[in-house]
């Protein structure tokens, strides 16, 4: 019974930081997008960084230089028209100074017009079925099946000996370096959410509804993320990983995804 408890605990802590380096800011990422948003976050930080300290700042001083010890006087004015004016201009002026890079990066996140390539991403409970539009090539991406296997509680197996345990999937989505990539989102029972970090999306896949997202990678590698939506018993194994590669492994990949060449493989 201890055991079963133990490899449940383990199932659980592993369903979001197995495999995963342990950091204390958000990622960087890897498109345009995600730069931009990562300059925000830190400009929103260091500002308020700066107001901590000033607020605590004046704080710890009034608290120290009008402490009871010394003697001090209680102040007898009731308030400060110039404090009150000087406490509610300063932040009017920071929120300003943020305003307008947030919206312009906000305009551009939902700017999907002109994508060199569009994927219709629908989910299911619990796996995503990607489809190309334009070219035959469309599959399912599930769990891989040694996380699938290592999460059981009669496996016998440790998760943190499996390689990108409950973050790797069977079939990736795989897309050319350098290209607009215009993202479908919709679902086909509940609401799950399209999440990768690296690539700073995550849009919620709504049934019934057609969501959109883009992103454009500029760097050439795999990129792991997760359903970001309770979305039933299995959310926690709905990864999603992308595969960002040159153009020409992209045509080949392409090429060998179309039915002759899959029909080929199944004959040889």
């Amino acid at each position: 019974m201890l055991r079963k408890v133990y490899l449940s605990v383990i199932g659980l802590l592993g369903a979001s930081n197995a495999s995963a380096d342990w950091t204390l800011n958000m990622p960087r990422g890897v498109t345009e997008l995600s730069a931009e948003t990562y300059a925000l976050h830190m400009q929103v930080f260091y500002w308020c960084c700066a107001i901590g300290v000033l607020v605590f700042g004046v704080m710890i001083y009034s608290l120290i230089r009008h402490r009871k010890s010394p003697g001090a006087e209680p102040a007898t004015f009731s308030h400060s028209m110039k404090a009150e004016v000087i406490w509610t201009t300063i932040p009017i002026i920071i929120l300003l100074i943020l305003v307008v890079p947030s919206a312009r990066t906000l305009i551009k996140l939902e700017d999907t017009r002109k994508p060199d390539m569009t994927i219709v991403a629908t989910a299911y409970q619990w796996r995503w079925h990607y489809r190309y539009q334009g070219q035959d090539v469309a599959f399912y991406s599930s769990l891989a099946r040694t996380s699938g296997v290592a999460r059981r509680l009669d496996s016998s197996i440790d998760p943190f000996t499996v390689e990108n345990y409950l973050l790797d999937v069977d079939n990736p989505l795989v897309v050319p370096v350098g290209r607009k990539v215009r993202l479908l989102l919709t679902s086909n029972d509940v609401v799950h959410s399209w999440w990768v970090p690296e690539l700073a999306i995550k849009k919620d896949a709504i049934p019934g509804f057609m969501n959109e997202t883009w992103f454009k990678a500029d760097v050439v590698g795999t990129y792991r993320g997760q359903c970001a939506e309770l979305c039933g018993m299995d959310h926690g194994y709905m990864p999603i990983v992308v595969k960002v590669l040159e153009p020409q492994a992209y045509a080949a990949w392409l090429a060998s995804r179309q039915p002759t060449a899959l029909q080929s493989a199944d004959t040889n």
